[in-house]
C-alpha cells in the first residue's frame, strides 16, 4: 500500500510524540514498552506481542520496534495481537514494517484488534482469529485545536488517513475503498467467523472441546498385528514324509515305542470296518469277533508280538492266557482257597 501524507502529517506525528513526552514528565512516569519480543533466533518461529496501546502517550515509538525486527531471524514470525488500537501513523510504520520482514508473517488475534490493530493485522501473510475474540474498523479520529482553517485541514488529513486505511482491507480482502468506508463510517465489530467471511481473516481457529483430547497427527497402531517369528527361529509347521494320522497323544507314544510298535498297536485300535465279522489282527494275537456295524465299541487289545524288552514286559501285561505268571498271581489272589471255604462253611 503506497502511503500518501500531507505536508504536514509529519509535524503532526512529531506534535504527537512531543505531547506524550511532556505528558509522562508531568506524571512523573517513563515510557513503558507495549510489545515483546521471543525467540528472535529460533530455527523454526520467532514471536511478537503486542498486548496494549500502539504507541500512544505512555507507549514506546514504532521506531524501537522497528529496529528489534531486525534482529529477527528465524524464517518464520507469530504476530500475537490484543490492542484496542492507537496511534495511526505508528501502526502504519509497523505494518509495512513487518511486510518487508523476509520471515513468513502468521498474524493471530488472541483479543481484540481494534482500530490501528486492525490494520497491522493485515500486513500478515496469514490472519488467524482466536475463539471469541473480535476485529473493529472505523475512521480515523484526532485533536486538533485552532481556527477553522486549521479544523478544515485536520479534517481533510483524516478523510486522507481513513481512505489509506480502506484501501489496505479492500487490498487484503477485496471489494471498493467507498464500500470499506461506508463500514469504517458505521465502525463494524466482527467475530472470527465474521471476519473470515468479509476476507480480513484467513481461519477462525476452533479451540478443543473441553475434556477431550486433540486427535493426534497419526492414527493408533494396529494391535492385532502379525508378527514374523522368523528372527527368533520359527520356521513354521514341521514337514513330514507322512500325514499325521492321528492328533494329540499319538505323536508322543510313537515317539517313545518307535514307528514299528506304534504301527501295531495302531492296526489294533482302529481297523478297518469289513462285512465281515472278523478283524485280522497283527501277527502273535488272538483273532477279535466283532459285529458288523461301525458303531460298536473298540475291541479289546491284543499284545503285538514283542520287538524288544520293554514290549516283552508290555506284552505280559496285555496277555489274556491264563497260564502265565501274571495271571497265576492274581488267581492266588482272587480264588477262594480250601481253608478260606472251609472256614466259611465252619461259621
Amino acid at each position: 500500500m503506497n502511503i500518501q501524507l500531507p505536508g504536514r502529517a509529519a509535524t503532526v506525528q512529531a506534535s504527537q510524540r512531543a505531547q506524550a513526552e511532556r505528558e509522562r514528565a508531568r506524571l512523573g512516569v517513563e515510557a513503558r514498552s507495549w510489545y515483546r519480543i521471543s525467540n528472535a533466533a529460533d530455527p523454526d518461529e520467532a514471536e511478537l506481542l503486542l498486548y496494549d496501546e500502539i504507541g500512544g502517550w505512555f507507549g514506546s515509538t514504532a521506531d524501537e520496534l522497528i529496529a528489534d525486527l531486525r534482529g529477527i531471524t528465524a524464517p518464520r514470525m507469530r504476530v500475537r495481537v490484543n490492542s484496542p488500537g492507537g496511534s495511526v501513523f505508528e501502526g502504519i510504520a509497523i505494518a509495512n514494517a513487518l511486510r518487508s520482514h523476509p520471515a513468513q508473517v502468521t498474524v493471530q488475534v488472541d483479543g481484540i484488534a481494534a482500530s490501528i490493530a486492525s490494520v497491522i493485522a493485515m500486513a500478515g501473510d496469514r490472519i488467524e482469529m482466536a475463539p471469541n475474540t473480535m476485529l473493529m474498523i472505523h475512521d480515523a479520529s484526532g485533536i486538533c485545536m485552532g481556527n477553522a482553517a486549521d479544523m478544515e485541514e485536520m479534517a481533510e488529513l483524516l478523510d486522507l488517513i481513513s481512505d489509506n486505511i480502506a484501501d489496505a482491507y479492500a487490498q487484503r480482502a477485496g471489494g471498493t475503498r467507498d464500500e470499506w468506508r461506508a463500514r469504517m463510517r458505521a465502525e463494524t465489530w466482527y467475530l472470527p467467523e465474521d471476519a473470515v467471511a468479509a476476507g480480513l481473516a484467513d481461519e477462525a481457529v476452533q479451540a478443543p472441546k473441553q475434556g477431550t483430547p486433540a486427535e493426534p497427527d497419526e492414527p493408533e497402531p494396529d494391535m492385532h498385528r502379525a508378527y514374523d517369528l522368523a528372527a527368533y527361529g520359527y520356521q513354521g509347521p514341521r514337514a513330514t514324509e507322512q500325514p499325521k494320522a492321528e492328533a494329540g497323544l499319538t505323536e508322543d507314544i510313537r515317539s517313545l515305542i518307535g514307528e514299528e510298535i506304534a504301527a501295531q498297536l495302531r492296526a489294533v485300535v482302529t481297523p478297518p470296518v469289513e462285512d465281515t465279522a472278523t478283524v485280522e489282527p497283527a501277527a502273535g494275537t488272538t483273532p477279535v469277533e466283532r459285529a458288523p456295524t461301525p458303531a460298536d465299541p473298540a475291541p479289546e487289545l491284543s499284545a503285538p508280538e514283542p520287538a524288544d524288552e520293554w514290549a516283552t514286559d508290555v506284552a505280559a501285561l496285555l496277555s489274556t492266557d491264563d497260564a502265565d505268571d501274571w495271571s497265576a498271581l492274581v488267581t492266588n489272589l482272587t480264588a477262594p482257597t480250601a481253608s478260606s471255604s472251609a472256614a466259611t462253611e465252619a461259621a
